[in-house]
């Protein structure tokens, strides 16, 4: 393992990354959300100024240099910039699900002994009062949305546009403090914490530091070739480590526009109004859209859904190939170009997804047909495989080789070895510092050499050097012959055939697979 990367001339947080935003792409957009049916914008240069404001009200509320502030909401320009103000002043920002119990949260809060808590509205602000006797180091509570709150004590509860009204009244008195906690902060300094899902056991806070995000969110975008003129839409969890990837870290590297949805319910409508150029969704999400679109065909005139199922065909045909830059001859190219007028273009406009110019799906496997229908439409869809651990990128598709049975090759930076098990390894950049007070498993995880153990199984495509992954590496047996065996592998591609429901697949230890399949009678 090489030195450590060192960050570029200033540039060693998020909130220098923001100073350099507010002087170079001051007018532009950073933030846009829709409330009420409205969109509203804040420029790069109102951003810092919003930023500053509240990093000072934190400050005269007591917030000290280490202390791990809470963040619970949907996706809102108000979190975003209450993350990049705690980075600020020098506390680490622990976003939340705002759907999780209370018990949930109290799990987390108790773990990372948060002080303090940004949270939306009385919904939030009430699961921490039922919890609040539990949580030993808490003090005070701000919230978004004011509506409910008029009766509730006071004492340690404030609204957030009062706590920026304080910081601007302090700011003679604290700026210099401000400045002084901004200048401490580098690349070793922790960026952020992100709890994992706590599916095999307790969530597990992952530290990630200005240097694992940083650089994730520098290759990445160089990667993609990211700019400051793309508009992404942030909907995803902000706790996910994904969201704060695309919506802190490349925003914030790049200078694009980050999107927040009015609410989840309005979210398809906003995609449309949007149009991101940049966009991610999980194989599901992909998988409803279509699904919708097939259901309105089916109900669709005669005319329309034979122009449909014509022009679909023929962009299944030759729709990847045009994609990718490689020869289609002319007739085709010609067709192709009758159907974007009739067919895809109207369809990706439905959809929101006319100017996607780089998509990304991951989290599950995709079925084939899907990913590719969305490429024949000339959607630029790809696939990468990452984890919190890696501050989300492990492996990138590369344009022009875009696959739908891998995940992509080595993210710039990134290092990976196969295990003999079949385990997959990796290191690079973004590799996590630790578990936050858990160092046995932090061990068990990320061995003296920086590699980190995946927990899934897989292997490098000799032809084409793209990684396949194909069950989680405790699920991976052998069979007689000593041949691995994947079963959700096998399942998988089972399960991509249209009358397959469910399919179980045996082998482990046996001389062949055999398979019990569940059909989908409303298929056949």
């Amino acid at each position: 393992m090489g030195k450590p990367v060192q960050a570029a001339e200033g540039l060693g947080s998020i909130p220098a990354l923001l100073q350099q935003n507010a002087n170079r792409f001051g007018d532009k957009p950073a933030y846009r959300e829709k409330e009420y049916g409205i969109w509203q914008s804040w420029t790069w240069a109102k951003t810092a100024v919003e930023v500053e404001a509240l990093a000072l009200g934190l400050i005269n509320l007591g917030v000290n240099e280490g202390d791990f502030v809470a963040i619970i909401g949907r996706n809102r320009p108000y979190f975003y910039w209450a993350i990049v103000a705690a980075q600020s002043v020098g506390a680490i920002p622990v976003p939340l699900y705002p759907d999780a119990s209370a018990d949930e949260m109290a799990y987390v809060m108790e773990h990372c002994g948060a002080r303090f808590a940004i949270v939306q509205d009385q919904e939030q602000v009430d699961k921490i009062i039922e919890i609040q006797d539990g949580l030993h180091l808490f003090e005070q509570m701000v919230y978004i949305d004011p509506r409910g709150m008029r009766k509730y004590d006071h004492h340690k509860l404030h609204e957030f546009s009062h706590i920026q009204d304080q910081g601007r009244a302090a700011r003679d008195e604290f700026i210099s403090d401000l400045q002084a906690r901004r200048d401490k902060l580098n690349y070793d300094s922790i960026c952020v914490m992100l709890y994992t899902s706590g599916t095999t056991g307790k969530p597990k806070g992952v530290v990630l530091s200005n240097r694992n995000i940083i650089e994730a969110s520098k290759s990445s975008s160089e990667f993609d070739t990211l700019g400051p003129g793309e508009e992404v839409l942030a909907y995803l969890p902000m706790a996910w480590v994904g969201d704060f990837i695309f919506s802190i870290g490349q925003a914030y590297w790049t200078g694009f526009c980050v999107n927040c949805p009015e609410s989840p319910e309005t979210m398809m409508t906003d995609l449309r109004e949007i149009g991101p150029t940049y966009y991610f969704a999980p194989p599901r999400v992909f998988e409803t859209q279509l699904t919708n679109v097939m259901i309105r065909m089916e109900d669709a005139g005669r005319l329309k859904k034979w122009l449909f199922d014509t022009f679909m065909a023929h962009a299944r045909k030759v729709g990847p190939a045009i994609l990718d830059g490689k020869p289609v001859g002319l007739w085709d190219r010609l067709k192709y170009m009758i159907g974007n007028l009739t067919v895809y273009g109207p369809l990706k406009n439905t959809l929101g997804l006319s100017r996607v110019r780089v998509g990304y799906t991951a989290g599950e496997a995709i079925g084939p047909e899907l990913f590719e229908f969305y490429r024949s439409l000339g959607i630029n869809l790809k696939q990468l495989y990452g984890q919190t651990e890696a501050s989300v990128f492990i492996t990138l598709q590369p344009d022009g080789e875009v696959r739908n049975d891998t995940v992509g090759v080595p993210a710039p930076g990134v290092e990976i070895r196969i295990a003999e098990s079949g385990e997959v390894f990796y290191r690079g950049p973004g590799t996590f510092e630790y578990y936050y007070k858990n160092e046995a498993s932090t061990k068990d995880t990320k061995d003296a050499e920086g590699w980190v153990a995946t927990g899934d199984a897989g292997f490098i495509d000799d032809d084409t050097g793209h990684l396949r992954i194909i069950d989680r590496a405790k699920d991976v047996g052998k069979m007689a012959s000593g041949a691995l065996f994947a079963p959700k592998y096998v399942e998988n591609k089972l399960k991509f055939f249209p009358n397959i429901l469910e399919a179980v697949v045996f082998g482990n230890g046996r001389e062949e697979c055999t398979a019990f399949i569940n059909i989908d009678l409303t298929a056949v």
